[in-house]
């Protein structure tokens, strides 16, 4: 079985936050496939189904950003799901907005959610999807920006870029990682704007 898991932080007011889009990602695959992600298990909300004729569980860590790895790893021991099948999705701010990037493993480049997953796995090899979240303007600050409500542009250009998103991952469930990564990493297409 895969592990499809959105970081994000639970709570309505950080629901529109470029912090939260590996939640909406996950909200879009469920939704795509009919998954429903409503069940309280090892600190997040899960649910399976099945993607491109593969058993996939959707998760949403409910520990806050910061502590994704303590949801995560309790989570694929309950369910007996190997490193190699797991895939993390979360926001980039090294990344330019709209840009996507999948990558087999490495370091968690300062992302404090990645950074709690590969403590807590004892591994780097984890396959995540990037999504670019830095407008096109200087921040003043990276937190506030992360935590703060996205722009009106960024809101009209999210629906796309989550699709795009969700195409990303079933191409890694159904393709392998290495076709996908020759195939989405790039800009989602349709995306011009990058104010926030």
């Amino acid at each position: 079985m895969f592990l499809v898991a959105g970081l994000g932080n639970p709570g309505e007011e950080y629901a529109h936050t470029p912090h939260n889009l590996g939640f909406l990602v996950v909200d879009r695959l469920a939704e795509r496939h009919d998954i429903r992600v409503s069940r309280k298990d090892s600190q997040a909300l899960a649910g399976v189904g099945v993607i491109d004729g593969h058993r996939v569980m959707l998760a949403k860590p409910q520990t806050f950003m910061n502590l994704s790895g303590t949801s995560l790893q309790p989570l694929m021991e309950k369910h007996a799901i190997e490193v190699g099948r797991l895939v993390v999705v979360y926001d980039e701010l090294d990344l330019p907005w709209g840009a996507l990037k999948i990558k087999p493993k490495g370091s968690a480049a300062g992302h404090n959610g990645m950074k709690s997953v590969i403590e807590k796995l004892g591994t780097n090899e984890i396959i995540r999807v990037r999504l670019g979240i830095h407008p096109e303007h200087r921040l003043e600050s990276g937190k506030n920006y992360l935590l703060s409500p996205m722009g009106r542009a960024q809101r009209k250009e999210l629906d796309e870029f989550i699709g795009y998103a969700a195409d990303a991952v079933r191409s890694i469930i159904a393709e392998g990682v290495e076709k996908a990564m020759t195939r989405y990493n790039r800009r989602a297409p349709g995306l011009h704007t990058e104010e926030a």
